[in-house]
C-alpha cells in the first residue's frame, strides 16, 4: 500500500520560503497525481495544488498562484511543495495526497486514497 510523508515544514517569517517535500514509499508514485492540502486552525481542509502523474497539469488555487510551485521528481519518488513570499495566512498543517493519475482536482476527499500524516508550517514573525 501506499505510504505518503511529508517533510520540510517549520517556522518562518512573513515573506520567506520553505520547500515541503511528499516522499512515497511501497508504491510507485509515478502511477498517481499527487495534491497539497492545508488545513489551518479551526478551518477546513482546502486544496492548495496538484500535479498530475507525469507532470503535465499543474493546478493551483487562486491565493497561492505565482507564489507556489508543485513540481515532482518521480525517479526519487517525490513531489516537493516550493513555497515563497509566505504570509501568515499560509498557516497550517499540510499534507499530500495521491489519487488516479489524470486527476487534477484539488477537493479534499475522494478520489484521493492515499494520505500523509501532513506537516506544519507556521508563518510569523
Amino acid at each position: 500500500q501506499l505510504q505518503l510523508v511529508e517533510s520540510g515544514g517549520g517556522l518562518v517569517q512573513p515573506g520567506g520560503s520553505l520547500r515541503l517535500s511528499c516522499a512515497a514509499s511501497g508504491g510507485s508514485l509515478n502511477r498517481y497525481a499527487i495534491a497539497w492540502f492545508r488545513q489551518a486552525p479551526g478551518k477546513e481542509r482546502e486544496g492548495i495544488s496538484s500535479i498530475t502523474a507525469n507532470g503535465g497539469v499543474t493546478n493551483y488555487t487562486d491565493s497561492v498562484k505565482g507564489r507556489f510551485t508543485i513540481s515532482r521528481d518521480n525517479a526519487k519518488n517525490t513531489v516537493y511543495l516550493q513555497m515563497n513570499s509566505l504570509k501568515p495566512e499560509d498557516t497550517g498543517v499540510y499534507s499530500c495526497a495521491a489519487g488516479p493519475p489524470l486527476y487534477p482536482g484539488l477537493s479534499p476527499g475522494p478520489p484521493y486514497k492515499y494520505w500523509g500524516q501532513g506537516t506544519q508550517v507556521t508563518v510569523s514573525s
